[in-house]
């Protein structure tokens, strides 16, 4: 038998599959700090006062995204390319959740409804995020080479659920909570998808580095495959749930750096 704390130290004490994981960890981590950049600089007027909050986010994920890399420079590891299967942030876009890349990168401000709609694809995400680095922190707080990385972007990934909660329930109080709730249903079921997909391509790729059975990794594979089920049935409502969180103003300030130390 295996536990999630035995699969992953499993990845840990390797350094192909270890340097494999910080390696789409970083990219996603990265991937999202240029997003939010982008939206901080094209906040349209009607919200500018938001765009300190949505560039603290995204220094934020860049910060996450150098803590992968320290973690990789200070066991002497190089990151790899990234297999396009595991990329979450871009398999996502292709499905059409969030603001795409393309809008992104030209110079025309985003609407009040742009903002809406990366509020409501960072309200999914990041309920993953925190739920998957609450896991890890459950089991490697304490742990000499990672613990002190996973602490600390745990803690971001709880301010960034709080954020996404007090700014979407704004917006609501100002008329467009159909508008949310709608969206927010969208991204749920899709996210839950492209997050089963991009599972199992990491538990192959793992597999191969580790040479799991085929028993082994048929296992993993029903157990991702069992947690779509469940999460296509009713688990996606907890990513459109929003509640007044005990964190508030929980992106205000600048980035706190002394994470970046691992």
């Amino acid at each position: 038998m295996f536990s999630v704390r035995s699969l992953f130290q499993e990845i840990l004490d390797k350094d192909e599959s270890y340097r494999l994981f910080c390696s789409i960890a970083a990219g996603g981590e990265a991937q999202g700090g240029w997003e939010n950049g982008r939206i901080a600089a094209l906040a349209p007027e009607s919200q500018r006062a938001l765009a300190p909050r949505i560039a603290r986010h995204g220094a934020d994920e860049d910060k996450h995204g150098r803590i992968f890399g320290a973690l990789l420079k200070k066991r002497g590891l190089r990151p790899v390319e990234i297999p396009p299967e595991t990329d979450y942030t871009m398999l996502l876009e292709r499905r059409g959740i969030g603001l795409a890349h393309e809008r992104l990168a030209r110079r025309e401000p985003l609407t009040e409804r742009d903002i809406i709609t990366y509020l409501a694809h960072s309200r999914v995400t990041e309920q993953r995020a925190s739920e998957q680095m609450a896991l890890l922190r459950r089991h490697f707080a304490d742990h000499p080479d990672i613990g002190r990385a996973v602490r600390a972007i745990a803690d971001d990934e709880d301010s960034h659920l709080a954020y996404c909660h007090e700014e979407l329930l704004r917006f609501a109080r100002a008329g467009h909570g159909r508008t949310i709730q709608r969206v927010l249903r969208a991204y749920a079921l899709a996210e839950i998808e492209v997050y089963r997909d991009v599972g199992l391509a990491v538990m192959e790729h793992m597999g191969r580095v580790l040479g799991w059975s085929r028993a082994r990794a048929g296992v993993l594979a029903a157990g991702i495959h069992l947690m779509y089920a469940y999460e296509r049935l009713v688990g996606w409502r907890r990513m459109v749930s929003l509640e007044q969180p005990e964190r508030r103003d929980a992106l205000s300030g600048p980035a706190r750096r002394e994470a970046e130390f691992v």
